[in-house]
């Protein structure tokens, strides 16, 4: 007879530590990624500082923010998909750990899929939902988590969309970083708060 693989087995849980050099590797592999296909001639999309990007930058983070609330609560599948993937990430991060949570992951993973892959792939539909699909791909950590990469999916389009509307990257990296530090610091706050 052979041994069944549990349905939904328990990841070991992750210190401090290992989050955080997760993090910054992953950070450092993505970006040693997109300086090579720079290197190689991909065009990447300009950042452009000004207010109204900042502007645009906030209130997509919002609505992103606002949606993925609204689908935690509406989809349990979801609800326990993402509820594993913060358990691991989150929970053994301390308050201003947070920030890290939102510039590594927001700056790398938009310089490489909608600052290189888009522009690489053409700057058109078939290159947004490609990158898109792509991105939705790296937050794949496992088959029970596939509701978590279809959210990433469908954010990494609203994120592409913006970059090819706009044509500044500066707006999907705002909106990246402000979506990753306020939803880890409701959902760290909210099961802090349960633990109590």
């Amino acid at each position: 007879m052979t041994e069944q693989i549990p349905e939904n087995p328990e990841i070991e849980p992750l210190t401090r530590t290992q989050v955080l050099v997760a993090m910054g590797v992953t950070a450092l592999v993505l970006l040693a990624i997109s300086k090579t296909c720079l290197l190689l001639g991909v065009d990447l999309l300009p950042v452009s500082w000004n207010p109204r990007a900042l502007l645009w930058g906030v209130a997509i983070a919002l609505g992103i923010t606002i949606a993925s609330s609204l689908v935690y609560r509406i989809w349990p599948t979801y609800r326990r998909s993402a509820d594993q993937y913060l358990k691991l990430v989150v929970t053994p991060l301390l308050w201003p750990d947070l920030i890290w949570l939102g510039l590594l992951p927001g700056l790398s993973e938009e310089l490489l899929f909608r600052g290189v892959i888009l522009s690489a792939l053409g700057l058109d539909t078939v290159a947004l939902i490609a990158s898109s699909i792509f991105f939705g791909v790296l937050h794949l950590s496992g088959k029970q988590q596939w509701p978590y990469m279809v959210w990433a999916t469908i954010v990494g389009m609203v994120l592409g969309y913006s970059a090819l509307v706009t044509g500044n990257l500066l707006i999907p990296i705002i909106a990246h970083i402000l979506t990753n530090l306020i939803s880890s610091s409701m959902w760290k706050w909210e099961h802090n708060y349960q633990e109590s």
